[in-house]
């Protein structure tokens, strides 16, 4: 998630505040610092640069990133190397050619869980409010009762990510929790599928300008 991107949304799908965007466009390489401004407490900046796993529970980093809205954009998963379980050191990335911030964020998500399917027990680290506050406050639960509309009775948005991310997230055999955690504070595993996601945008906005030239 680029700098300024991390806001509180006052809807139950997401949406930013009127005339907010909660679209990456900066490129990482600031070495992870954060605007003065905008330092968190500590009880704002999530786990320490650990892993992040528990108990056996597996730790994953997710993270999604977009050069404009709509525009190219990327996501990608990280499961920390210094956890004890054969998935440790996993990590991968993929992009779309025209997308937004937060359908990274959620497809980030569901590629990892999906590729994790094995793993019982996950803690999923996510800088995106959008994506964590929907299991922390439970939007789902108003979006099954209401039949997918949120409460301002208005569709809710990407419902074709919503919908498998929370039937993988709810799974009755799996323990999923998710954890918020601060962008751009030091946190290397945040920092890296952060890093990796934006590469993938730019991979994704390479393989557009030739098109753009021909056409």
């Amino acid at each position: 998630m680029g700098r300024g991107a991390d806001r509180l949304f006052p809807d139950d799908d997401g949406l930013p505040p009127s005339g907010g965007s909660s679209e990456r466009t900066l490129p990482l390489g600031d070495g992870g610092l954060f605007p003065a401004e905008e330092v968190p407490t500590p009880s704002e900046v999530g786990p320490p640069p650990s892993g992040g796993g528990d108990g056996g529970r597996l730790a994953v980093y997710t993270d999604g990133a977009c050069l404009g809205n709509p525009g190219p954009g990327g996501w990608a998963w990280v499961v920390p190397d210094d956890q004890e379980a054969p998935e440790a050191g996993r990590r991968e990335s993929g992009h779309e050619a025209a997308t937004t911030n937060q359908r990274m964020e959620l497809t980030a998500v569901l590629e990892a869980l999906t590729a994790l399917s094995g793993s019982a027990a996950l803690n999923v680290y996510s800088d995106s409010r959008y994506v964590v506050d929907c299991f922390e406050k439970r939007w789902w639960e108003g979006w099954k009762r209401r039949g997918w509309r949120n409460s301002s009775k208005q569709p809710v948005k990407n419902q074709d990510l919503w919908r498998p991310l929370l039937e993988l997230a709810l799974e009755p055999e799996r323990d999923v929790k998710f954890h918020w955690v601060k962008a751009h504070y030091g946190n290397r595993w945040n920092e890296l599928a952060d890093l990796l996601a934006y590469e993938a945008a730019r991979s994704a906005e390479d393989a557009r300008a030739p098109e753009a030239a021909g056409s």
